[in-house]
């Protein structure tokens, strides 16, 4: 298994990978095409926004982790979300996903984070995955508002 940061090259090969994971937990927004390669090209162009890595087993992509960026007072500074961490189906429970998490850990503390937050949908089996890394619930709801159209 090889777990390696993506280029501008790889964007056709994690879009594809994304498509695959609307199926098993499809975004709470719509999946637009032009706006989802424009935005994976601004994270792969832009270390800034983030870091994307794929994984790939014999040289065929079974996996993709993205880590966004961002500023919070109360976390203490700069901080990291894995905004997307997926596996092919064929491929779960090889611990593909723990190796995941653990790189974001240590990506996310080498780009000066303080703290690595996530989401996930209710129900998700990965749950337990997550605590048993560290993870924490909190007592919080996560609200999003749309600011344009």
């Amino acid at each position: 298994m090889r777990f390696q940061q993506a280029t501008l090259t790889d964007l056709a090969l994690i879009f594809a990978l994304m498509r695959q994971m609307q199926c098993d937990d499809p975004w709470s927004e719509p999946f637009e095409e032009s706006i989802v390669r424009k935005s994976l090209a601004d994270v792969l162009q832009n270390p800034a926004y983030g870091v994307i890595y794929v994984a790939q087993d014999e040289g065929a992509p079974v996996g993709y982790l993205v880590i966004c960026f961002d500023f919070s007072l109360e976390y203490q500074g700069k901080g990291a979300w894995i905004d997307e961490l997926f596996v092919v189906r064929s491929h779960r429970g090889q611990g593909i996903g723990m190796r995941f998490l653990e790189l974001a850990e240590e990506v996310a503390a080498e780009h000066g984070a303080m703290f690595l937050h996530l989401e996930v949908t209710h129900g998700n089996p990965a749950i337990e995955l997550y605590r048993r890394r560290g993870f924490a619930d909190h007592q919080r709801y996560l609200m999003t508002k749309r600011l344009a159209e």
